[in-house]
């Protein structure tokens, strides 16, 4: 079962939304959010914002893809990721953006804060992908709040650690399943999220899967203005392994699927080592080797 949140009502502290986000983290590590700050039409537009940009020619993209700039930054073409060594490379394609930092920021050298790589079409791309990731932002930090305080934590454990948070927006376009596609061949083949907390926005086809304690699989979607959030790698270190990150898949199916992820993970020089433990795990260096281990351009 996977629990279905009002994030007014947890922000509110409600004793029921509560006890529904820690089944959530404790448990399945997956929950769908509703009545949030972005509502249907919002995630319509940025959806179909990316759409406009993925179904242009491979020529007009090519430009922009992140292959040579050594970090996850610009389009990302089909074949480009490999989540499962074990799977073929994914058959998707997508587009990451992240933080703005101040142009003499030396962080900017980091591969985790590189700049941004915007397309020329659609016109309006960067003004409607930039707007919706500062408000996803926003609506990210409300929930990982209420997770701070359903663990019987401060509602403001984590937040030092999102000043200048490594949050990477993607949009991700899944074509219809190829008629090539074998055992091996995914949309994106079974992983965990690599950072903190994952705000899913989804056109809502069915297509995520997500895998179930003791196996199986358990189909979940979300209309436009209903979210998915997981928890990563990351988060299940800091808490010590109470928060618990769940492997998930897209298999593909008869319909093209568009996804919105919003990755939301801290700076890069955060300590996510469990309190108390006296060790030190820098958020940024578990990511880059992460990144390192998935895109294939970073391989090389």
């Amino acid at each position: 079962m996977i629990p279905s949140i009002d994030l007014e009502a947890l922000v509110a502290g409600d004793a029921e939304a509560l006890e529904a986000m820690r089944d959530a983290a404790t448990g399945v590590g997956f929950a769908t959010i509703y009545n949030t700050a972005l509502d249907g039409s919002r995630v319509r537009h940025v959806i179909e914002t990316y759409r406009a940009f993925f179904k242009l020619p491979e020529a007009e993209k090519q430009p922009y893809s992140m292959a040579g700039t050594g970090a996850n930054r610009g389009w990302g073409a089909a074949g480009t990721e490999q989540v499962d060594p074990d799977a073929n490379p994914d058959y998707k394609q997508y587009f990451d953006s992240g933080v703005v930092l101040a142009s003499d920021d030396p962080r900017r050298e980091m591969p985790v804060y590189a700049p941004n790589i915007w397309p020329a079409k659609p016109a309006d791309f960067e003004a409607v992908v930039s707007a919706y990731y500062e408000d996803a932002c926003d609506v990210a930090m409300a929930v990982l709040r209420g997770v701070a305080q359903s663990i019987g934590a401060p509602r403001d454990a984590f937040d030092a650690g999102f000043e200048t948070p490594m949050a990477l927006l993607r949009g991700n376009y899944y074509p219809q399943r190829p008629e090539w596609a074998g055992a091996k061949d995914f949309g994106i083949a079974t992983h965990t999220d690599y950072g903190c907390l994952t705000l899913l926005a989804t056109d809502g086809s069915a297509g995520l899967e997500v895998r179930k304690r003791g196996g199986g699989w358990i189909p979940i979607s979300a209309e436009p203005g209903t979210f998915v959030i997981n928890f990563g790698e990351m988060m299940e270190v800091w808490t010590d392994g109470l928060v618990r990150a769940t492997p998930h898949r897209v298999v593909g199916g008869v319909n093209e699927r568009i996804s919105v992820p919003l990755f939301f993970n801290p700076a890069h020089d955060t300590n996510v080592a469990p309190l108390g433990s006296g060790k030190v795990v820098l958020a940024g260096e578990h990511l880059a080797a992460r990144f390192g281990e998935t895109y294939l351009h970073l391989k090389k």
